[in-house]
């Protein structure tokens, strides 16, 4: 029987992830060289498919050191959580982060020329994101050692950042209120 913590299992979720950045960045290369009338649309299109899949790696990722917190340090149920954190932030966030930045900075520069006070505004909001992304890769280095000093209240707490961030960046891309 295949476990999912098994490194067989780890190095096919890793083809997979290679597989479809590649299939990302074979996407793009192929837009800009077909250069479409609606290419704003198209990566417009892939800056939202990423930021999803960010924001769920984000608002997950808490919710996986509240319940590694109460398993004992060693437990399989522990050594469970490693993997799933791991993996969620080497597959999917990581990834998923670096697309968000490359299709958003792209969609900044060439539709708005970086100009607007609430562009600038969303843009600090995601640098404050992205420093949550960075701590929580942190704590998982943490708890990859057995080391986390933090309480399954704090990892509630936490929780709410990313959620707060996500709503303020909404309300400034759609409303652009100054």
């Amino acid at each position: 029987m295949e476990k999912q913590t098994d490194e067989r299992t780890g190095s096919y979720a890793r083809r997979r992830a290679h597989f479809a950045l590649a299939f990302f960045a074979l996407l793009a290369v192929g837009l800009f060289a077909w250069n479409p009338a609606n290419l704003y649309l198209w990566i417009k299109a892939l800056h939202i498919i990423a930021v999803i899949s960010w924001m769920a790696g984000l608002f997950y990722m808490p919710r996986l050191f509240i319940y590694h917190t109460d398993a004992e340090p060693g437990s399989v149920q522990s050594e469970t959580f490693k993997v799933m954190e791991r993996r969620l932030l080497k597959i999917v966030m990581n990834p998923a982060m670096m697309l968000t930045w490359v299709f958003g900075l792209y969609l900044a520069w060439s539709v708005y020329g970086f100009q607007g006070a609430w562009l600038h505004a969303k843009i600090a909001l995601v640098v404050l994101l992205t420093a949550v992304h960075l701590f929580f890769s942190r704590a998982v280095d943490a708890f990859a050692r057995d080391e986390n000093r933090r309480t399954a209240r704090y990892w509630r707490f936490m929780n709410e950042a990313p959620t707060l961030l996500m709503i303020l960046i909404v309300i400034l891309v759609v409303v652009k209120p100054f």
